[in-house]
């Protein structure tokens, strides 16, 4: 179905709406997992911010591209480890760098997926002064869990829902909770959530994701300024679970894509 120029907004959210519905009961018959091969699937794994922009401060102080860097650099190479899939890793050295060129990268290296790493933050309201080894710091304690935005002015919404739907699943199945602050009638949020139970957001506006021809999503993983939670990722095993929740994902998407 394709979005008629001049669309209105219940127009346009009802269109989505309907690709949601048709990515859930499509029927997708899978094939067998010795069926793929390295060359079968690729995905581009981009370290969302550079070192000039690093994105958000962690309430101990670390940037945002840190973490990034870490968990896609992890995640790229569980996804290659499996030998079913490949995965190429965007803008590991941390340049400055264009949005569009991210997703345009990862199709000119082969990628016919591509999931944007980024770690959480919360709307300066949400925040809380505290010391942490003698520096000032800022907190939002009660805001946490990952969330997953799609867009449906990319060039393959469809695709694209139906990823962000495996990886939630992968991931609500493994026993991580999504955030819902998102959706917050609020400045700087007010986004639309169209699965709550999957913490997926609507977000058209995501250059990195509106300008992508492959399909694309952005995944934020935890929220760093919750002390908690930035000490959940800091830790391996609680990455470890993130990392199977995407991998598996991923080869499930592989499986129900044709060659």
């Amino acid at each position: 179905m394709a979005k008629g120029v001049g669309m209105t907004k219940q127009a346009e959210r009802g269109w989505f709406l309907a690709l949601a519905l048709a990515v859930l009961t499509c029927p997708r018959p899978v094939p067998a997992q010795a069926e793929l091969g390295p060359d079968r699937c690729v995905i581009g794994i981009d370290v969302g911010h550079s070192l000039d922009k690093p994105g958000a401060t962690s309430a101990r102080g670390m940037t945002e591209w840190t973490f990034n860097r870490r968990l896609a650099g992890e995640v790229a190479q569980a996804i290659t480890e499996t030998g079913a899939a490949s995965a190429v890793l965007i803008n590991g050295e941390g340049r400055s760098m264009a949005l569009a060129d991210r997703p345009r990268l990862a199709k000119e290296g082969g990628a016919g997926l591509f999931l944007s790493i980024h770690h959480d933050s919360a709307q300066p309201q949400f925040l809380k002064p505290w010391r942490h080894d003698g520096k000032e710091g800022l907190t939002a304690d009660d805001i946490s869990g990952y969330s997953i935005f799609v867009s449906s002015t990319g060039s393959h919404p469809v695709q694209s829902l139906r990823m962000a739907k495996g990886l939630a699943g992968e991931l609500r199945a493994a026993g991580y909770a999504p955030t819902l602050h998102h959706a917050v009638p609020i400045k700087g949020e007010s986004r639309e959530l169209i699965d709550r139970e999957g913490g997926i957001y609507r977000f058209d506006e995501l250059a990195v994701l509106r300008t992508a021809e492959i399909p694309a999503l952005l995944f934020e993983a935890g929220v760093i300024v919750n002390r908690w939670e930035e000490a959940r990722l800091e830790s391996a095993p609680y990455r470890g679970g993130l990392i199977n929740a995407v991998t598996q994902a991923v080869l499930d998407y592989c499986a129900l894509t044709d060659p």
